[in-house]
């Protein structure tokens, strides 16, 4: 098979990864620096799975700025582009996949059209109502940090279409996994979108639950780990995904829990809405909190928004160093992955962290890490793992 994948990002690169121990793969992206870093078998993405597959695999795989030499003679194109919220349409905007959709049918008729971009409740079927008939929704359930991981060991796969093509896409994925007792579960295409859609807003909404009893612990000097420890003693709650933060982040939860409150526009709801303003309440609350010590100089150890990921799209701390600087406090950022960052120039650095400690007269980590220990005194952080 030959398949092309639009988009370097974690799902296009783990999904091409996948497919390459068995199939010519081509990536393909808008930006050089990346394709140039596939080509030379280096990963654009600083995930160390990700980088043992490029460096050392066999691997049929290559990148290109040419989206029609790669889409030409493919089977498959995967379009894994990105979809951000846009908050005055409240809407995802889906101009990127839109426009891969058109070309690709134009260029490359023949081929399977796979979108892996979260989109909103009712777009597949939007599209092939448009005419574009050779179009299948598959959701994608991986996490920043362990993108390749999962998907070599995926939870499940979710294909949003009942015909034999869809069934062919979720064998050529099944063949480069290595788990091989994979759940599949076949459906119409807006029923996978709901499935993502739901299935981000849970995880979001236990993350809220959590931070609220954090914060109801925090506020009444109670030991927040030993609370959530008890809860999670009972099988169907669990002790995981409940390490308290200051506010869920990243690329998906944000934006996909507004779009699917967007798609409740007339229907009468209470819990979605409430997951969205509970993420606005905890950021408040951890400013607030802050503010009590009187700090005139804060500092910010690290932008990403969880352990072993580099993204800070979307990080719950970027709100908390809004609301820090508009009450006139001072804010210093200690991160050496993003120090160079033109698109957070308007962000004060200290590329020194022991300068970062000794300027600072409170820092704060939404995720702790041991070079903090020795200022442990002014460091202000609910990861539990700062117990340890």
């Amino acid at each position: 098979m030959k398949i092309a994948v639009i988009g370097i990002g974690y799902v296009g690169l783990s999904n091409a990864i996948v497919l390459a121990q068995h199939n010519e793969v081509v990536l393909v992206d808008v930006i050089e620096e990346k394709v140039n870093k596939i080509n030379l078998k280096k990963s654009p993405i600083a995930e160390p799975l990700i980088v043992e597959y490029l460096e050392h695999r066999e691997l049929n795989l290559s990148a290109t700025l040419n989206l029609p030499s790669a889409c030409i003679e493919a089977d498959f194109v995967l379009v894994a582009t990105p979809t951000d919220y846009n908050d005055q349409t409240n809407s995802f905007d889906t101009s990127s996949v839109e426009d891969v959709v058109k070309k690709v049918s134009v260029i490359a008729p023949q081929a399977t059209i796979i979108i892996k971009s979260t989109i909103p409740l009712g777009f597949t079927e939007k599209l092939i109502a448009q005419g574009y008939k050779n179009i299948v929704f598959v959701p994608e359930f991986l996490r920043e940090g362990s993108a390749l991981y999962d998907s070599l060991y995926p939870s499940r796969l979710v294909i949003g279409d009942l015909s034999e093509r869809g069934r062919a896409f979720a064998q050529l994925m099944l063949q480069g996994a290595i788990k091989k007792e994979v759940p599949v579960l076949y459906t119409q295409p807006t029923e996978a979108e709901a499935i993502k859609l739901f299935a981000n807003t849970y995880l979001a909404m236990r993350v809220a639950f959590f931070n609220e009893l954090d914060s109801y612990a925090w506020e009444n000097r109670l030991d927040s780990q030993k609370i959530i420890e008890g809860v999670g003693l009972d099988p169907r709650i669990g002790s995981y995904y409940c390490n308290p933060s200051f506010g869920y982040g990243g690329y998906c939860l944000p934006k996909d829990t507004k779009q699917l409150l967007a798609n409740y526009e007339n229907i009468p709801q209470e819990l979605i809405s409430a997951i969205v303003q509970s993420n606005k309440t905890r950021k408040h609350f951890v400013v607030t909190e802050i503010l009590k010590f009187s700090p005139k100089t804060v500092g910010v150890f690290k932008l990403a928004m969880k352990r072993g990921s580099e993204n800070c799209r979307s990080s719950a701390i970027f709100d908390i160093i809004g609301e820090l600087q508009s009450a006139g406090i001072k804010v210093i950022v200690y991160d050496p992955n993003y120090s160079n960052n033109t698109t957070l120039c308007y962000l004060d650095f200290q590329n020194s962290l022991e300068k970062f400690k000794a300027q600072c007269d409170l820092i704060i980590a939404n995720r702790f890490a041991p070079e903090l220990k020795d200022v442990m005194s002014k460091v202000l952080t609910r990861d539990l793992s700062a117990n340890v």
